[in-house]
């Protein structure tokens, strides 16, 4: 059997990827296993905002793992400290709790947030809600899929964890009615990604910060995959000026190495937690945190949040100059990019196919959507050819 039969074999069928063997990356390429080059314009969800195999990344995983890999939060290590002081610092937020993927740092918010309604807030036992909205998606876990508002994703996986509430994205209104006393926390993404690349008014997460002040409920933002430059701020919940109560980080932090993520928050939510509440084996282990610490360096001695709003918006403006009846909308900000079409008229998963063939990795999201979310150090050549071999795809069918 050839690599896709076996993994088609062994492999539980829970994803339906491309038909190509990726099997080295450099920078915004990778290569298949037949020596042809590709641009990725996925990384890999925002997870490769560096680019992949980072010389600087790649030489302090190495020396890390030379010197210290895990032996758990059991005990202190000289890099966990240093990262968290950095990103703490970057973000604005006093306190942070480290985990490995983005679903464990949600997994933390939400117990973060119920835990502080009853300790501060003063919420009756087991009655705290957690209000999110519809298109969300922060996760893959029980408790996560029980508010999706996808019906494969809940599918046959029930009994459902109650305690939170639907509303409608982009909507203020709908935020202000759904308050109640009993409300932790609103849990929100600045810019819906799985969702289509959903970009909500301008000046909504501003007004839903108020009304989260007003009412005294906790902002959580779940930039996993928006944040870390991919939206062309550091944040992308700063387009809107805001600071939110709890942030949540993944993806980029671990620099496309390994899996890193954090739950940031101010200090009387970090407060509620007492040693035993919550943990994790890996979460903060010497590697990721040495990792992490040099990924942000990279961020900023290379300016790559500059270089998305820039490059951002010039790729932006290249496809929304494409001219084509299979198109009903491109939105974005950053390199943060959807492309939304008619399914009438062309099938996400078709041009995503098509475009592999050029030499174009993308990704079609719920069918509609081809996603343009390349690395962050792409140059304006690598998105020329990109715009390109999109147009000719739309030509040809």
């Amino acid at each position: 059997m050839d690599t896709l039969e076996q993994e088609a074999h062994y492999c539980a069928h829970n994803y339906h990827p491309l038909p190509v063997v990726l099997v080295k990356g450099e920078g915004p390429y990778v290569w298949d296993d037949n020596g042809k080059r590709y641009l990725d314009m996925m990384s890999a969800y925002s997870a490769v905002s560096h680019g992949h195999c980072h010389p600087r990344l790649v030489k302090a995983m190495a020396q890390q793992a030379q010197r210290l890999t895990i032996v758990s939060r059991a005990f202190h290590t000289d890099t966990l400290a240093p990262f968290l002081k950095m990103i703490c610092e970057m973000t604005g937020q006093p306190r942070a709790l480290p985990m490995n993927t983005g679903a464990e740092a949600v997994e933390t918010a939400l117990k973060a947030a119920r835990k502080w309604a009853y300790a501060e807030k003063g919420v009756a036992a087991d009655k705290a809600e957690i209000i999110v909205c519809d298109g969300n998606f922060h996760g893959r876990t029980i408790s996560i899929v029980s508010f999706s508002s996808e019906a494969q994703y809940k599918y046959q996986f029930g009994p459902l964890t109650p305690g939170f509430k639907n509303i409608a994205y982009g909507d203020v209104d709908a935020l202000e009615a759904a308050i109640t006393e009993n409300t932790a926390a609103f849990l929100v993404e600045p810019i819906q990604g799985e969702a289509g690349i959903v970009i909500p008014p301008t000046g909504y997460l501003a007004q839903c910060a108020e009304l989260c002040k007003r009412h005294n409920v906790l902002l959580i933002c779940d930039e996993v995959q928006s944040g870390l430059g991919r939206t062309g701020k550091l944040l992308a919940c700063q387009h809107d000026g805001v600071q939110p109560d709890g942030l949540i980080l993944g993806k980029a932090l671990g620099g496309g190495m390994l899996p890193v993520s954090l739950f940031l928050a101010r200090e009387d939510v970090m407060a509620v937690f007492d040693p035993g509440d919550h943990g994790s084996t890996f979460g903060g282990n010497p590697l990721a945190s040495a990792v992490a610490l040099e990924a942000m360096k990279v961020l900023q001695d290379e300016k790559l949040v500059e270089r998305s709003e820039r490059l951002g918006a010039y790729m932006l403006q290249c496809l929304q100059a494409i001219q084509s009846d299979a198109i009903i909308e491109v939105r974005g900000r950053g390199l943060f990019i959807g492309i939304e079409l008619d399914p009438q008229r062309a099938s996400a998963r078709d041009i995503c196919e098509r475009l592999m063939l050029k030499g174009v990795l993308s990704k079609e999201t719920h069918e509609t959507v081809v996603r343009m979310a390349p690395p962050l150090v792409i140059t304006e050549e690598q998105i020329d050819e990109t715009v390109a071999a999109f147009e000719q795809v739309l030509s040809a069918i």
